[in-house]
């Protein structure tokens, strides 16, 4: 066989076994977009074979079709350690990126400096599971076709400036398992069938401007062990059957506007994280305290809270921490654990609370 024969078989091998080509102008044309001015994380995408050593693109085995794409603006790859900064990124994301159609997961996370929209055809990558653009400044909508994306196990967009409602759509998402939307400018109310993400164990929507009521049907969701409602607009009562859920640990629903009464349930439920401060709840600290209440924190400071300090806590299993202060409580504190470790900062500001810590009845 001739050198030239030889030479052109491997070059066919070669091109076989390399993505293709529009593959690679997609990631061209999303690398264009984008300006990354300290680490050079681009260079290395050159030559014809994107697979092969593109920085953060990986392949699908067999197809050669880019399948990940994972720049993170804070690593400890050695790109890093070697400019000792974190990664700084402008520019925007483009809709080129949709024509990456065998893409599996797109990260493009912490860059601080990527604006504009996500963009809406990313709704029609039927094989996305993760999409995780957490830490850029991002705005416009979540895209409203958003639940097309039944394979989506995560989806982060938190610390962004993304505005508008959460689509109707997305409880459409049936394999998702993380969604995280904190601090960013997302406002309406949430939607009424969100216990359809029946996958769920994490929703953190923290730092937002979500009005309305706290739907019950949020409480169907098996799986849920993490729901961060805090720093919203959130008004109405605290629905008790979240207090029935089975793997539901913690629950922060502080800083909103809730009222109406603590409901006993979360007392004696597996709930081990409960920040209920600062709202507007009333009533009386439900006396159902048991074994089964066991709590890492415990606060209900800054509401309307009246009564007195039930003698039932002191049956709890665990209360590492509690913060009591800024309601209306009378009484007497009742003596022994948990009360015997805590600050007097746990109970001051309230109506005429005595015995320790804070002075003698």
């Amino acid at each position: 066989m001739s050198f030239r024969v030889i030479f052109a078989t491997s070059l066919l091998l070669a091109l076989a076994a390399a993505c293709p080509p529009s593959d690679r102008a997609a990631l061209l044309s999303f690398r264009a977009a984008l300006r990354e001015p300290y680490l050079g994380i681009f260079n290395s995408w050159t030559g014809p074979d994107c697979c092969h050593n593109w920085y953060g693109i990986s392949c699908d085995p067999e197809s050669r079709r880019v399948a990940d794409i994972n720049l993170r603006g804070e690593s400890e790859d050695p790109i890093f350690e070697r400019a000792k900064r974190t990664g700084y990124m402008t520019g925007t994301i483009s809709p080129a990126i949709c024509r990456l159609e065998r893409l599996s997961s797109l990260t493009v996370a912490d860059w601080k400096g990527i604006s504009g929209e996500i963009p809406a055809c990313l709704a029609s990558l039927p094989y996305l599971r993760i999409l995780d653009l957490i830490g850029n400044r991002l705005s416009g909508e979540i895209p409203a076709d958003i639940g097309r994306l039944k394979r989506l196990t995560v989806l982060n967009v938190a610390d962004n400036v993304v505005t508008g409602r959460i689509p109707s759509s997305l409880t459409g998402l049936s394999s998702l398992m993380h969604l995280d939307l904190r601090n960013n400018r997302i406002s309406g109310p949430l939607p009424l069938d969100f216990g359809k993400l029946r996958m769920l164990s994490r929703a953190l929507l923290s730092g937002n401007q979500i009005t309305g009521s706290i739907p019950a049907s949020i409480s169907q969701i098996y799986r849920l062990a993490d729901l961060d409602l805090s720093a919203n607009r959130l008004s109405g009562q605290i629905p008790p059957s979240l207090g029935k859920m089975p793997v539901l640990a913690t629950l922060n629903l502080d800083y909103n506007q809730l009222s109406g009464t603590i409901p006993a349930s979360l007392i004696n439920s597996g709930v081990s994280n409960l920040n209920l401060s600062r709202n507007s709840i009333q009533g009386a600290i439900p006396d159902v305290f048991g074994p089964r209440s066991y709590f890492t924190a415990l606060d209900l400071s800054y509401n309307n809270l009246r009564g007195t300090i039930p003698k039932s806590i002191l049956a709890a299993s665990f209360i590492g921490h509690m913060d009591l202060s800024h309601n209306h409580l009378c009484g007497q504190i009742p003596a022994g654990s948990p009360f015997n470790h805590l600050e007097a900062s746990s109970f001051q500001y309230n109506d005429c609370l005595c015995g320790k810590p804070l002075k003698a009845c």
